[in-house]
């Protein structure tokens, strides 16, 4: 029963695009045989970037929605749709049953960069700007997934785009979840979603932040491992259904997960450098809600981005709230790089494809600690034994944290 009179809160759908595949199979056969989808982009190397690395979006038709449908697009709101839809398919959720008052939409999303350079590199090639286009101005607004989503979907309820940076994906979810607990939705399609383009990964790559081991990009990106020497970007979408639990219920439908608990807290401190406390109280508050303690956590899906001072970061304070023992580690950004907006919504789509499909993904690419990182049980080999209760981290630029308690059995 919910505390309080609080509502149930479950997963109904989900539904993914990104380097991993665009479908639960494909994603899952990859998370669990260790499929990298991190490649070297030719044109990086070209431009002068420190590091080429990126994830790559392959085999995606963007025909899915028509040419005007998609004016107002950039790539990644229509990659939002198709997990979307994919996710509405999977809940058994009909046009008619999401057009109303009751079901909302909150997707974490940062930037829309894309949209902004070449409404300017249009200006600069014609002298005016009659030539610019008014889909223009839908795409390179932060909220254009979910205004676009809103148009296309016709939902009627919460609308509008959570933007905390990298657990911009997982604040999206967590207050998805507290607006349905609450009783101010029924249901709610929330997630995220990332760029991948290069002009948007320019300035980190400026910063220095970008792992440099070009020789093979599958290995890249190392999590925790003492060898790790920076992230890789990538991006996609990810998409969540989150119902009333009784409701999902009453009309029969598969319920995928619960989510039980989703806290969250800020460093309050440095912009880009995490705190030593600030995650674990964001995990402490997600646990409490949840009404579980922290030992009954099976499995924990890191944020570790496979760069030196933030894994050691998570690292601490991961060992703040498990102690000596913790449950069963991995850090999927091995296999994925760094998706960025959508990342914290993304680890709830591939922790759900785990449990229905019955394994938990190693932490590739790990190969021994260092004196930060020590201490935590990362899976070194794909498990048998699927996530039952999990909880899912988040962090972002600015010192903002989100944790997430889900329960699949």
């Amino acid at each position: 029963m919910a505390a309080q009179g609080l509502h149930r809160v479950s997963i109904t759908g989900i539904g993914i695009v990104s380097c991993l595949g665009n479908d639960l199979e494909t994603v899952g056969t990859a998370l669990r045989e260790g499929r990298s989808g991190l490649v070297i982009d030719p044109q990086r190397t070209e431009l002068g970037f420190r590091s080429p690395l990126t994830g790559q979006i392959n085999n995606f038709d963007p025909k899915i929605l028509s040419r005007k449908q998609r004016k107002s697009m950039p790539d990644f709101a229509v990659w939002a749709y198709a997990s979307a839809r994919d996710a509405l398919d999977l809940a058994g959720l009909s046009a008619a049953a999401i057009e109303n008052e009751q079901t909302g939409l909150i997707y974490g999303c940062d930037s829309s960069c894309i949209a902004a350079v070449e409404q300017v590199d249009a200006l600069l090639q014609r002298g005016e700007t009659k030539g610019i286009g008014s889909g223009q101005i839908f795409r390179s607004m932060t909220s254009t997934v979910t205004m676009n989503l809103n148009t296309l979907l016709k939902t009627k309820g919460a609308c509008w785009s959570l933007s905390s940076a990298c657990s911009s994906g997982g604040h999206a979810i967590g207050q998805a979840a507290d607006l349905i607990r609450l009783g101010r939705q029924e249901r709610v399609i929330c997630g995220g979603a990332q760029e991948i383009n290069w002009q948007s990964m320019c300035s980190f790559d400026g910063l220095g932040a970008f792992s440099t081991r070009v020789d093979d990009p599958a290995t890249a990106c190392r999590p925790f491992d003492a060898d790790r020497d920076g992230l890789v970007p990538s991006g996609g979408a990810a998409t969540v259904v989150l119902e009333r639990y009784d409701l999902a219920e009453q009309r029969g439908a598969t319920i995928l997960g619960e989510l039980l608990g989703y806290g969250f807290s800020s460093d309050g401190e440095q912009l880009s450098v995490p705190s030593e406390d600030g995650l674990s109280r964001a995990m402490q508050s997600a646990l409490q809600q949840s009404g579980l303690a922290a030992n009954e956590i099976d499995y924990l899906c890191a944020h570790a981005t496979s760069t030196p001072a933030g894994d050691a970061a998570e690292a601490g304070n991961i060992r703040r709230v498990f102690g000596a023992k913790t449950p069963r580690i991995s850090a999927l950004k091995a296999l994925t790089g760094h998706e960025l907006w959508m990342s914290g919504a993304a680890q709830v789509v591939y922790t759900t494809i785990m449990a229905q499909q019955g394994f938990t993904t190693a932490s590739y690419n790990f190969e021994r600690s260092d004196e930060g990182t020590a201490g935590l049980n990362i899976l070194r080999e794909t498990d048998s034994k699927p996530p039952g209760k999990v909880l899912c981290n988040s962090a972002g630029f600015g010192g903002t944290n989100s944790s997430l308690v889900i329960a699949f059995n």
